[in-house]
């Protein structure tokens, strides 16, 4: 779009949409028939009824990762074209629709199905109707597998098809190693890491993703004062995001985890535990968010070997720390595992990125976070002091976690919000008088 112009752009995009759509199409007729086998091999110990139910959850959400795919090029080409309200409704959509499911459907059948309606509304219509607003920027859907402009895609995309990013396998290294350390260890974890993955969507994908298609733009121009400029911005603003996210999930983990799942068979028991997990994971909320946008940077500039290369070795490199970690302290020092390794992750990816490119500066983000640390410090020790005094006063109203998640998440906000405005960075400050402007 920066360099051809629309009509190529156009061309573009209609040739990855047709052959993405193909091969996801193939990939899921084969993963289908071969789910058995497949599941068998990661889950050992499954007994054949747990199997078996796998399965069949396994192949009611597998088509949605057409609609997945595809749609993803479809929000890319909104993105290209300025327009970023389709990906937000479409994330919001596709949460959503899961829990509508589970809400509609008795047992986890309604969250399989809920998860491909998901797709197909969320990630697929939502974008293909948006783009009738903006006839002519996705062209005719054409195949043609040697294509100059699918050869183009395929080998920009194939280092991201092929690379294993941990942001990717921490997943699976938490539920394949934390499915030896007992019952109920794997749900434990994952219950915590959903929490803990909240704020990383609605800061760092979402930002990411808007800042990919301007960063683009720059490096398409050669603009290297404003690609320097963006980057660091952006990064200051969500690291600064990203750690004070980290003290509310820390401070309020708790009272969020009782409200939210505490329900049914989920005991009082659970819920420590999970706070727990939470409270370690919590640490790793900046790391997450931090490569999320840092990633882009490389992607801006056409260099998605080197970032993959750099993610895939990472993650093997750091397979023995999650197997350690697992094995010296239980699904706690699993936990740990995590929130170092992402932590290394982040850290790694934009020294990279400041040798390739120049930016960003790592003096400004290590005052940003040095000063932000202050910050969630001093309100996560406020908040947290507040809620000890409203439950020791013993009446009733403050036992409700609802009650106390209210107020202490108010507490919270506001101790962070008047020590941005004191010594927060720059962009911080500008965000959050933005942020609240908004929702004045």
């Amino acid at each position: 779009l920066e360099a051809e112009g629309a009509d190529a752009a156009a061309r573009f995009a209609s040739t990855v949409v047709g052959h993405v759509g193909l091969l996801a199409t193939a990939a899921t007729i084969v993963l289908w028939f071969s789910a058995e086998p497949l599941l068998r091999l990661q889950f050992s110990a499954f007994d054949e009824a747990t199997l078996a139910r796998t399965v069949h959850l396994m192949r009611i959400v597998l088509p949605a990762q057409v609609f997945f795919l595809t749609g993803g090029i479809l929000r890319g080409v909104l993105m290209a074209h300025g327009r970023f309200a389709p990906q937000a409704w479409a994330s919001v959509l596709y949460s959503a629709a899961p829990i509508l499911g589970g809400l509609l459907m008795p047992g986890a059948e309604g969250f399989a199905w809920g998860t491909l309606a998901g797709a197909v509304i969320g990630q697929w219509a939502i974008p293909a109707l948006a783009l009738r607003r903006l006839p002519g920027a996705v062209g005719r859907i054409r195949m043609g597998l040697f294509d100059a402009d699918f050869r183009e895609y395929l080998w920009l995309a194939l280092p991201l098809m092929l690379g294993l990013g941990l942001t990717t396998v921490d997943e699976w290294y938490e539920k394949w190693i934390g499915g030896q350390l007992g019952s109920g260890a794997i749900a434990a974890i994952t219950y915590a890491r959903k929490l803990m993955m909240a704020p990383v969507g609605v800061v760092g994908q979402a930002v990411g993703a808007a800042v990919l298609p301007s960063l683009t733009s720059h490096a398409q121009r050669d603009d290297g004062s404003e690609f320097e400029h963006l980057l660091t911005t952006s990064l200051r603003t969500t690291l600064g995001l990203g750690v004070l996210a980290a003290g509310a999930l820390f401070a309020l983990g708790p009272w969020a985890v009782r409200f939210l799942y505490e329900h049914g068979r989920f005991t009082a028991v659970h819920s420590t535990a999970v706070s727990g997990l939470l409270s370690i994971l919590a640490c790793a909320v900046p790391g997450w968010i931090l490569q999320q946008v840092a990633v882009r940077g490389f992607y801006a500039r056409g260099e998605m070997w080197r970032a993959m290369s750099l993610s895939t070795g990472i993650a093997l490199g750091v397979f023995p720390l999650y197997l350690v970690g697992g094995q010296v302290g239980g699904i706690r020092g699993l936990a740990t595992a995590s929130v170092l390794a992402i932590s290394l992750n982040a850290i790694m990816t934009i020294v990279w990125l400041r040798l390739r490119s120049g930016a960003p500066d790592l003096g400004v983000l290590a005052g940003c976070l040095a000063r932000t640390i202050a910050i969630m410090a001093v309100a996560s020790v406020v908040a947290m002091g507040s809620l000890r005094v409203l439950v020791a006063t013993g009446m009733p109203v403050f036992s409700s976690p609802f009650v106390l998640l209210l107020l202490g998440g108010g507490i919270y906000a506001v101790a962070a919000a008047l020590g941005v405005r004191v010594m927060g960075d720059a962009p911080l400050r500008e965000a959050l008088e933005r942020t609240i402007a908004r929702l004045r």
